[in-house]
């Protein structure tokens, strides 16, 4: 018999995408099956998953774009095994980026 308890089923609902800068990318949300983040930005954007990120605390700095929403700046995410469902900050010199949740 398949082991079927990492089966993640279909979901419906999605956050709509929008350039931000909001310190707080992620709320807290107990449903969430995924999530991503891109620096669309031209600066490092520091992230840190259930605290307060600042450019000392962080758990992931992801890397510049070469310009403004290029698509060369660094991404970070969990889509599959264990997904944290806690609030994700950011910080750094004016960010900006865009976030994915399921």
């Amino acid at each position: 018999m398949a082991d079927t308890r990492s089966i993640i089923g279909g979901r419906s609902n999605i956050n709509t995408p929008s350039i931000a800068s909001s310190t707080t990318a992620l709320n807290n949300n107990p449903a969430r099956s995924a999530w991503n983040i891109q620096n669309v930005g031209t600066n490092v954007l520091y992230v840190n998953l259930g605290g307060t990120a600042s450019t000392t605390v962080f758990h992931q700095a992801l890397k510049a774009g070469t310009g403004a929403s290029d698509g060369t700046g660094g991404t970070w995410g969990q889509s599959t095994g264990t997904v944290f469902t806690g609030p994700i900050t950011i910080a750094g010199t004016s960010p900006q980026y865009v976030v994915m949740e399921i």
